[in-house]
């Protein structure tokens, strides 16, 4: 890694590599990185600076230890639970932002989930575009389980990634599974030794971030979140739009460039800007 904002006592981690990989690593192996007020406070900002920075092309999101992110920090929610009323704050655990702004970023966010996935973690795991997972972790949404609800659009997600019926028994059973069921049912896109979890997600990151047009990748996240609720023919009517904006960008050119001179692309950077095109 070439650039390290932040030393390794703080909640949140944050790394750059040559490539244009930025790593966000949750830093609380103590409690299996549970999800509390350091960890909120510190991550958003750090997904900010990545999205912000041009060399930024991937992020990856992983955590130290044996978690991943084991759900909400039992301590502060031991506390909100004796002070409830009905004026109740669940924001000043989870954060200011829920986890499906994750599928905002313009930048593709890859999980490398080295360890327990659960209720919130399991949430913003499935919130990043693509998961790796360390082979025999433990995912599960965990809910019902402790007499709460499907939170923060797990609903939403979770049936798109795998399927009616399987979301069901997951989301009201709230049973623990492994990676290895969590990539039969297409949760993840592969099972890796937990030492060589990080090198496999770093070498998918740092794929895309040498080989693929950040603009047409920030695209295509639009497309993949933006329409997946629309009709097919309006989502087909806004595509052809979308191509004949990539035709007149420098990309194309330089992509097709590349491929007959067999060499790697040299494509530019994101604009400061999100794309222009229909929302």
């Amino acid at each position: 890694m070439s650039v390290a904002e932040t030393g390794t006592s703080d909640a949140v981690r944050y790394e750059v590599n040559d490539a244009g990989v930025a790593v966000i690593t949750l830093n609380r192996p103590e409690r299996l990185n549970s999800w509390g007020a350091d960890i909120s406070a510190g991550i958003y900002a750090k997904f900010d600076r990545a999205e912000a920075d041009p060399t930024v092309r991937v992020i990856v999101l992983t955590g130290t230890g044996r978690g991943f992110c084991a759900g909400a920090y039992m301590g502060e929610m031991a506390s909100l639970g004796k002070s409830i009323s009905g004026d109740t704050d669940v924001s000043k655990i989870v954060g200011e932002r829920h986890p499906h702004f994750l599928t905002t970023l313009r930048k593709p966010v890859i999980a490398a989930i080295n360890g327990a996935c659960v209720g919130i973690g399991l949430t913003h795991a499935l919130m990043c575009d693509v998961r790796f997972a360390s082979a025999g972790a433990k995912f599960a949404t965990a809910f019902p389980r402790r007499g709460l609800i499907g939170e923060y659009g797990i609903t939403w997600i979770l049936p798109r990634l795998a399927g009616w019926g399987a979301a069901a028994d997951l989301l009201l059973s709230g049973r623990t599974f492994l990676a290895e069921e969590a990539f039969q049912l297409g949760l993840v896109k592969e099972v890796v030794e937990p030492e060589n979890l990080l090198t496999r997600a770093l070498q998918y990151a740092e794929d895309l971030a040498r080989n693929c047009s950040p603009t047409s990748m920030a695209v295509i996240k639009r497309q993949l979140y933006g329409d997946a609720t629309d009709a097919v023919t309006d989502v087909s009517d806004r595509a052809v739009t979308l191509m004949h904006e990539s035709m007149v960008r420098p990309d194309l050119l330089e992509g097709i460039t590349a491929f007959f001179e067999k060499r790697p692309p040299n494509f530019p950077p994101l604009a400061a800007s999100r794309p222009e095109g229909p929302t």
